[in-house]
C-alpha cells in the first residue's frame, strides 16, 4: 500500500488524490512521502525565512504601510499551542473581493518567503500567513483587545507611515472605514429639496488607533471631525468637498 501511494505521487498525483483513491488518511500519505524522501536524502531541512528587522531583508514599505492599517483595523496575531509559529489573520468580507485580493497581495509582498492562504468563514475569508517574525513586524501585538491596551507605532514604523501615508490611510479605511452617500434637506427658493453628498467614515473603539488615523489625515491635508455614536467618539468623519475629493483620488469606495 505504501509503495502504491509513492508510485501514484511519482506519477503526478497529489497527496489528497492518493488519500481518496487508497482510502488512507492524508497525514499517513504525507508521512510515507516524508520518510521516502528522508531515506533518499531529499528532505530540504528547516525553512529559513528572512526578516527586515532581524536579518536586514529589503521591505516593500508601501505594502507594509497598507498591511499595518489592515492589521490595526481587522487583524490579529495568534499562536495556538499546537502550532510552531504565530499567524497573522486579516478578516475580509466576501462582498469586497478587490479588498481581499489587495490584502493577499500585500501579505505576499511583506512576507515573500511565506505562503499566504485564505480560510473560508461565513460571509468572509481570513487572509492568513504564518511567520515566526510576526512579533518583529507588528510589535503592537499583545494580550487583550486593541482598544483596551496602548497602541503606538515604533519609530521605524512611523517613518514608513510618513513616507507612505495614503497606503496607511487606505488600509485603515478598508478595514474599519467606509464611503457612503449622505443626505440632508435644504430650503432652495422656498422649497425643501433633498441634497446628497459623499462622506467617509472611520469607526474604531481604540483612542490610539483613531489618533493615528487623524494624525495621518492631517499630514496629507484632509479635514476631519469627530462625530459621536451616543456619548462615544468612535466615528471620524470626512465630509468637506475638497477633502472627500482628495480621499477619492487615493482611496475610493471598497470593491
Amino acid at each position: 500500500m505504501r509503495q502504491r501511494a509513492l508510485d501514484l505521487i511519482a506519477s503526478g498525483a497529489t497527496n489528497a488524490e492518493v488519500s481518496r483513491r487508497l482510502a488512507v488518511p492524508p497525514g499517513t500519505v504525507s508521512y510515507w512521502l516524508h520518510m521516502d524522501r528522508s531515506k533518499r536524502g531529499e528532505c530540504p531541512g528547516a525553512h529559513q525565512t528572512r526578516c527586515p528587522r532581524c536579518t536586514g531583508r529589503e521591505l516593500d514599505e508601501a505594502a507594509y504601510s497598507y498591511l499595518l492599517g489592515l492589521y490595526l483595523g481587522d487583524g490579529h496575531i495568534v499562536q495556538y499551542s499546537q502550532h510552531r509559529v504565530p499567524s497573522l489573520m486579516i478578516t475580509c468580507g466576501d462582498v469586497w473581493p478587490g479588498l481581499m485580493d489587495a490584502c493577499h497581495a500585500a501579505m505576499e509582498a511583506v512576507f515573500p518567503d511565506n505562503s499566504v492562504c485564505r480560510v473560508r468563514k461565513i460571509g468572509c475569508h481570513n487572509v492568513k500567513v504564518y511567520s515566526k517574525h510576526l512579533w518583529c513586524m507588528f510589535p503592537q501585538h499583545g494580550p487583550g483587545k486593541k482598544h483596551e491596551r496602548r497602541i503606538e507605532l515604533e519609530p521605524w514604523q512611523q517613518q514608513i507611515v510618513d513616507a507612505h501615508p495614503w497606503e496607511f490611510i487606505r488600509g485603515l479605511v478598508h478595514s474599519d472605514g467606509c464611503r457612503i452617500t449622505n443626505w440632508t434637506v435644504r430650503l432652495v427658493g422656498g422649497e425643501r429639496k433633498r441634497y446628497e453628498y459623499p462622506r467617509y467614515f472611520f469607526t474604531n473603539k481604540s483612542d490610539d488607533i483613531r489618533q493615528l488615523y487623524c494624525d495621518t489625515l492631517d499630514k496629507v491635508g484632509v479635514e476631519w471631525k469627530v462625530t459621536r455614536r451616543g456619548s462615544d467618539p468612535y466615528n471620524i468623519s470626512v465630509a468637506r468637498k475638497a477633502s472627500v475629493a482628495l480621499m477619492d483620488t487615493h482611496i475610493g469606495p471598497k470593491y
